[in-house]
């Protein structure tokens, strides 16, 4: 086994500054504050998880964070407000960065505690033109944000204060689109983890065991693997599968059922999003292994469909074309495939797309059109591709032995200079390769 990736470097992250700010101009200013901790309950907090746009550009996991970068600025461009050392608090929480340690610790140029936030903040913004910011996003910044140009325009004396308040996620998120070396290989690790976890989830999958029992052993390979869930995850067995964000996760599994598993996982930030459809026996009926190798066809059609120059909306295209035709081969539709198109009915089986953005978030920032027209695919961009069909248990208009079948088959993938690489392609997806992996899963238990 190979070695897992190192973090991403301080140089990387010093560099997606310099982008950013380039792209800015040097009269901008930019703010962006850390996640605040999210309360679960009474007096419990969830895990903290960094905002994605920040854990972009500082490489810092602490809450009570902002960072200020300020094209040109002599003193110093980019300036973290952090929280001071504190011994007392550090007893709890474990050891925090600290103005000195930030600087020596994410590159940036220069530190101060975010105590003194507001009485240093408000004269670094004068002057400039414009502010980025993620204005709405957090209410109690985006009070203390007005509170900061506020004080610059009054009287007496008012100071230019930004005339301009400009989305940051127009610019950011473009460059987050577009993965460097250094997070693809973490991605790949994402990817690797998820699929041994998905592995080690079959071997626990037998009839009679609840989707908990599944649930639970996916998240302790990934755990044990020193990362964490990308999502919850959705372990639909049966039936349950139909519903598209099941979240129960509480069913007991039967034989003759499939179950659907969507899950990924998270590694320094990074995340998969992976789903594969197994029969809980280790067979697929007749029924079953017909809409199976319906979805595997679509996948594989929008698969061929990814390359540079191509059209976001081409690989969904290419997969509904083909889910429509082996929908009405198989009865599930009325007349030809261009007369289930131009109804639409379709949709009660595939209401979904066929793909989203991933890096780090499971469903990544960018956009998905340019200017009203879907955006051309690019190298280094990184998606999934998750064709699925679902036929409702109580869909008077399908065939009886189809009803109550959930099927999705999902894969990550980089778009490269000739195509496209399957970052997930070692786990398998075929139904008779499917079938002995759980046979040989089976037989190490």
């Amino acid at each position: 086994m190979s070695a897992a990736p190192r973090p991403i470097g301080v140089r990387e992250y010093a560099r997606r500054r310099r982008e950013l700010m380039r792209l800015a101009g040097g009269d901008a200013a930019i703010l962006l504050a850390a996640a605040p901790p999210r309360l679960r309950n009474g007096d419990t907090y969830w895990p903290y998880r960094q905002d994605s746009d920040f854990l972009y550009l500082t490489g810092c996991g602490e809450p009570q964070a902002v960072l200020v970068l300020l094209p040109g600025r002599k003193a110093g461009q980019s300036v973290l407000f952090c929280r001071e050392r504190d011994a007392t608090a550090e007893r709890w929480d474990g050891d925090w960065l600290g103005p000195e340690g930030a600087v020596r610790a994410l590159g940036v140029d220069d530190a101060f505690p975010i105590a003194d936030i507001d009485d240093i903040l408000p004269g670094m913004l004068e002057g400039r033109a414009r502010l980025y910011c993620h204005f709405g996003r957090e209410a109690a910044f985006d009070a203390q944000l007005l509170a900061w140009l506020r004080r610059l325009r009054a009287p007496p004396g008012a100071a230019r204060a930004p005339q301009e308040m400009l989305a940051l996620s127009h610019l950011l998120h473009e460059l987050r689109l577009f993965k460097s070396p250094a997070e693809l290989a973490l991605l790949r690790e994402a990817a690797r983890i998820g699929m041994d976890a998905h592995r080690a989830a079959w071997s626990a999958l037998r009839p009679g065991v609840q989707e908990h029992a599944i649930e639970s052993t996916f998240l302790h390979a990934v755990r044990s693997a020193g990362a964490c869930a990308s999502y919850p995850p959705i372990v639909a067995g049966g039936r349950n599968a139909c519903v598209l964000h099941y979240a129960r996760n509480d069913a007991p599994l039967r034989a003759g059922d499939l179950l659907l598993l969507d899950a990924g996982a998270e590694w320094q930030g990074y995340a998969s999003d992976i789903t594969r459809t197994v029969p809980v026996d280790g067979r697929f009926s007749a029924a079953q292994r017909a809409l199976y190798r319906l979805v595997l066809e679509a996948q594989q059609a929008a698969l061929a469909c990814i390359r540079p120059g191509r059209s976001w909306e081409a690989f969904h295209l290419a997969a509904r074309e083909v889910l429509v035709a082996g929908l009405c081969a198989l009865g599930l539709l009325a007349g030809t495939p261009q007369q289930a198109l131009a109804r639409g009915d379709y949709r009660r089986y595939f209401p979904h797309k066929t793909g989203h953005w991933l890096g780090l978030d499971v469903h990544d920032a960018g956009d998905y059109r340019i200017q009203g027209e879907p955006r051309l695919l690019e190298p280094g961009m990184v998606l999934t591709v998750e064709p699925g069909l679902y036929v409702a248990p109580d869909e008077a208009l399908a065939p009886a032995r189809y009803r109550g079948i959930g099927i999705r088959i999902e894969d990550d993938v980089l778009v490269t200079a000739d195509g496209a690489d399957v970052l997930t392609a070692a786990l398998p997806r075929h139904a008779d390769a499917l079938e002995d992996a759980l046979a040989q899963a089976r037989a190490a238990r």
